[in-house]
Parts: C-alpha cells; structure tokens; sequence
C-alpha cells in the first residue's frame, strides 16, 4: 500500500505491508494496517483474497474532457486549430442527449479500466452533457466534480452560450447535483480566452452564491494564448490577474496547465491556496511547452498540484502514462536548469509519482477528506495492479526487482512502481473498486 506525505517525500511518503487487510463497512473504510494485526479487531470478517497484487488508493484525474472521448488521438495540430478542427465539432454533439449518454458510459468504462475512480471533468455548453456525466457517475457510484462549460466568445456557430444562460443553467444544475450522492459541481468558465467579461462576471456572481462550489478552468497552456489575454483583458496584468479580478482564485480553484506562469503568478497561486493541475501528455501532444514541476513545488511557494490525462489532448486516459509523460518532462527541466535545488525538484520519482495520482491529487482538488489515500471513514476506492502487466518486456524487467512482481519490502514496491509508470499501461490494471464494490475487472487474455 503506498501513500504520500508532504515533509520528506522520500523517507515518510509511504506505507507499506506485504500482507495488509482493508476491512470496508458500507462504502467507507473502517480499519486498515497488517493483516493479522487488523484480523484481530474484526472476528467474522468476510475476507475478499487478492494475491500477489500491489492495493492502492484509486487514481484521480484532475483535468479531463468528457466530450473529447471520442477524438482522443487527432492528428496533433497546436492547441487553437486542434479544438476548431476536431473538438468544437465534435463536442457541439453532444447537445443531442442520446448522444452524451452513450459517451458517458463510454467515458467511465474507460476510466474504471484505467485506475481512475475520481475525476474533474470539463463537459460542453449544453446542459444535457452535464446532466447525463452526472447521472452516468451517479449509477457507478463514483466521485465526479464536473459542471456547465462557459464559453461565449470564439466559439463556433451553435455552441456559444450567454453569460446569462450560463449563470442560468449552472444555478439549476447547482441545485440538482451539487453534494448529491458523491457528486460536486465546478462554475466552469472554460477559460478566460474564450470567456467576455460578462461570463466571467456570471462565473464570480455563481462562487459568490455558491462559496462551496469548486472552480476549474485552464489557465495559460500556450504562449499565443497568453498573448491574446493582454489584449482581451488589458486592466490585467497576467493570465492569474484575469481569475483573480473576478474572485474566483483560492481554495477549490484548478487552472489546467500553468505552463507559462511567470514566478509571480506561481507565488500567487501558493498564497490563495489555489491549484495547478499538470498535464503532461497533452502539453506534449500539442506542443504547448515544459510544464515547470521544480518551481511549482518549491517549499517556499509550493502551489497544490493534481494531474491529469487532459483527454482529448492528452493521448491515454491511463494516468499510469500521465506519470511517463510527467516524468520525462521533469527530467528535460531537470536538465536545463542551473539551480541544482530546483533542477532536483523536476525528478518524479515512484514516491512522488503515485502520491500525486491519489493522496496528491486529492489535496490538490480539496477533497483529501473524501478519498486519497486508506485512513478509515474515507471512502473506499482503491485499484488492483498487475506488476507485470503491460509490454512483453516488462515481466524480465521486474524480475530484477521480485519474482512474480511481488514486493516484499516497501523499497521493493516502489522499484515495481517506477517500473509500471514508464514501461507499463493500462494492462497492469486488474481491478477497481468504488465505495467497496468493485467496477471494473481486467478480461482474461484469449
């Protein structure tokens, strides 16, 4: 079992027992530790045995896009003429709600197949697409923050939405699913570059009147974007200014990306408690740039982090690939900069990796009370991994570590763990459970 901590991320960022036993009692878990130590406090327990298999906190993807499923994959142009050539078409779809119920259970078989039981996800400008990702989450039991995606300027034709149909439908869509069953909203300006004033002034009239409500936007992926911001937003004076203006920066704020934040954007950002979430395989897939892991998690100024696979720019759903694609990344920073101490910071090591997919990611989005890691009354999801699982080569490469990918020390399960996040893939991925039932069980090979 492994688990992350913020003091000493290399020495206190982890547990781990060679025979551990999780005992759940309605969707929550109540005890967790060493088998025989845990046994003892619960005679007549109903025991679930999972052999030769690493147990972890299910995997939380902060920045997906539900509408995107389908177009995951499209030819790799930059940002701007990616969305107006495959997303805005396909994403104006899902007005019809036939058509956005299909994708919704598209969207969560593949990201129960993937270790993913939480995630924050854009929808589209219709209200349908919301409502069907909210219910589809609903029937799977699964944590969901999700809401109403604002856009009203460089849209294309039957997508806009105004500011006051914006507010309108968010209101409505606030008080049906906000904290019902294990769903949370997010006001959902889609970003400030595709947002008039008057949207984002509807975005800070709904987070003043829903101060509980989670805000998840993006927030400077590209260089051309960020140029656009200062003619579009020209009384403010960087990308973070523009949120800030409008009230919506602190606690349970998400800018996806964050690429191209200057220092004091960054120290900003750590102040309000307001949150990055990384995404490395799309800022790749897109060229976007180098995502700046060592100076956002500076302890002097360290900004709350999740990640994510950012489907459809992303390439994989799998935030398994997400932690290859972040790791790479950190290595071409580490290897460009002077500041030894900063440089160091960009190495995401198996520790630093599966923390911030599960206990990380969790405070990143304030919802570490909720899930992220085993302590009891937290909600039990969890995944089962294959150490083995994934490209032929893998099984020789973790027989270095154990045989049959089965640790028996906690230095032990994080070599097979570096193993699975550069080498491995979805394959490695045996079971999920949500709230204790399990919802996704790998297919035996033919």
């Amino acid at each position: 079992m492994i688990r992350g901590g913020m003091s000493d991320w290399e020495s206190d960022a982890a547990r781990f027992h060679a025979d551990g036993l999780l005992v759940v009692e309605d969707g929550r878990i109540i005890d967790f530790g060493a088998h025989d130590e845990v046994a003892a406090r619960h005679a007549g327990l109903a025991v679930t045995t999972i052999s030769d298999r690493l147990v972890l906190p299910g995997f939380i993807d902060g920045h997906v896009h539900f509408p995107q499923t389908r177009v995951i994959g499209a030819f790799g142009e930059h940002l701007l003429p990616w969305l107006e050539k495959w997303v805005f078409p396909e994403e104006i779809k899902f007005s019809d709600r036939a058509y956005a119920r299909e994708a919704a259970g598209r969207f969560f078989d593949s990201l129960v197949a993937s270790g993913t039981t939480t995630c924050q996800a854009f929808t589209t400008t219709a209200s349908a697409a919301t409502e069907e990702l909210f219910d589809e989450a609903a029937r799977r039991n699964m944590r969901l923050i999700a809401g109403l995606t604002g856009i009203d300027r460089l849209a294309p034709d039957g997508y806009s939405l105004s500011a006051e149909n914006f507010y309108r439908d968010s209101t409505r869509l606030i008080e049906r699913y906000h904290r019902q069953g294990r769903g949370l909203y997010a006001i959902t300006p889609r970003n400030a570059h595709v947002c008039t004033p008057d949207t984002m002034a509807a975005a800070e009239r709904l987070k003043r009147e829903h101060p509980d409500c989670w805000v998840n936007t993006h927030l400077a992926e590209t260089t051309v974007e960020c140029e656009d911001m200062r003619e579009l937003y020209p009384d403010s004076a960087d990308y973070v200014a523009v949120y800030e203006k409008y009230g919506l920066v602190g606690p349970k704020f998400s800018g996806g990306h964050g690429v191209w934040l200057s220092d004091d954007e960054f120290d900003r950002l750590s102040a309000s408690g307001g949150a990055i979430t990384f995404c490395p395989c799309s800022n790749l897939f897109l060229g976007s740039g180098l995502f700046r892991l060592g100076r956002a998690t500076d302890p002097a100024h360290r900004v709350r982090l999740s990640f994510g696979s950012d489907v459809g720019g992303g390439n994989r759903l799998s935030m398994l690939n997400v932690l290859d694609e972040a790791y790479k990344v950190g290595m071409m920073n580490n290897g460009m900069l002077d500041d030894p101490a900063e440089a160091e910071r960009n190495k995401l090591s198996a520790y630093r990796g599966f923390w911030s997919i599960t206990l990380g990611g969790a405070e990143g989005l304030y919802i570490d009370d909720l899930v992220g890691n085993f302590d009891p009354g937290k909600e039990a999801d969890f995944v089962v991994l294959d150490c083995d699982g994934g490209p032929q080569a893998l099984r020789w490469r973790q027989s270095l570590i154990a045989e049959n990918g089965t640790p028996s020390t906690l230095e032990q399960a994080a070599d097979l763990l570096f193993g699975l996040m550069v080498v491995g893939d979805d394959r490695a991925i045996e079971q999920t459970w949500a709230m204790g039932r399990q919802v996704y069980l790998r297919p035996c090979p033919t």
